[in-house]
């Protein structure tokens, strides 16, 4: 939930951030010139990480132009930077939105990479950027004969697609990249749509052979702690857990994405039937020489 909070608040916020040491060993990274700026955000919003021993967070905000009050429009890959306390950093979240424009007061790094935050967003209003965040809001459609129609998901920067695989609706997705890449990828695209019936099969019965005994152990270390608790015992191993075979691994995946890849690779993404607790299974490969690994993650 935004909080919402006054200016004063808002102001101690940053000088209390203002006062610790983190802040002055960062006053050495970046140049002595505060300056004001209004920036269009990315499509991903604030992103924010600290290390263990670490009391501040180290926030960041990828931009995708920004400019001084007069000054020309700067489009190269930069990225905004603050350091802030959990309150300020559910601040900047509500304040450095994706997509919008902001004004803030920074001082770019010596290194030129970054531009460090030394107060509070605003919105801005420069209609130069409202033009551009205007651009960056429409829809990038790219039409690919015999799959459809593909929408830029900007924030993962991937070209999406929904369509029927044996009668289940999936998502179908390439990177952003080069022409040619991404032509590479379509390929790839077409090769396992053209054979949906035998790639199915495939992968599936790979990742059975890879994953059937770690499910089985997953199912024998539940039941030592439910099933043998509640009496239960039909269906159930000697060890006390319930057996899946091969084929019930196989019918209990459900396909949710594939991503196709460049020079054949691909990606294939199941939801597992409650085999791993609500775990995706993860199968990667390549068209030439089919699945090559797999994988229970998330």
């Amino acid at each position: 939930m935004e909080e919402l909070l006054k200016e004063s608040e808002v102001a101690k916020l940053w000088q209390s951030i203002a006062r610790t040491g983190d802040y002055h060993k960062k006053m050495e990274e970046v140049s002595p010139r505060e300056m004001e700026i209004q920036a269009v955000v990315g499509a991903s919003g604030v992103s924010a990480g600290r290390g263990g021993k670490e009391a501040l967070w180290r926030a960041s905000a990828e931009l995708t132009a920004w400019k001084e009050a007069g000054g020309e429009i700067h489009r190269e890959n930069s990225s905004l930077s603050a350091l802030a306390d959990d309150r300020l950093l559910q601040h900047l979240h509500d304040t450095v939105k994706c997509d919008s424009l902001i004004r803030c007061r920074v001082r770019p790094s010596k290194d030129g990479r970054y531009l460090f935050m030394t107060g509070p967003a605003q919105e801005g209003d420069d209609p130069e950027l409202k033009m551009i965040l205007e651009e960056q809001l429409r829809d990038v459609v790219m039409e690919v004969e015999g799959l459809g129609r593909f929408v830029l998901e900007r924030s993962v920067e991937w070209f999406e697609t929904r369509l029927d695989w044996l009668g289940t609706e999936i998502r179908l997705t390439f990177d952003q990249d080069e022409e040619e890449e991404m032509e590479s990828a379509i390929e790839t695209a077409r090769i396992l749509m053209g054979d949906q019936q035998g790639w199915d099969r495939r992968i599936r019965e790979y990742a059975a052979d890879q994953l059937l005994d770690l499910a089985n152990e997953w199912a024998e270390n539940a039941a030592d702690g439910e099933n043998a608790a509640d009496g239960e015992d039909e269906a159930l191993s000697a060890d006390g857990g319930q057996l899946v075979s091969r084929e019930q691994f196989m019918e209990r995946m459900e396909l949710e994405s594939v991503q196709a890849g460049e020079d054949g690779d691909f990606e294939f993404w199941f939801y597992d039937g409650d085999m791993f607790y609500g775990h995706s299974i993860h199968v990667t490969g390549n068209v030439e020489d089919g699945p090559d690994w797999a994988g229970m993650e998330g």
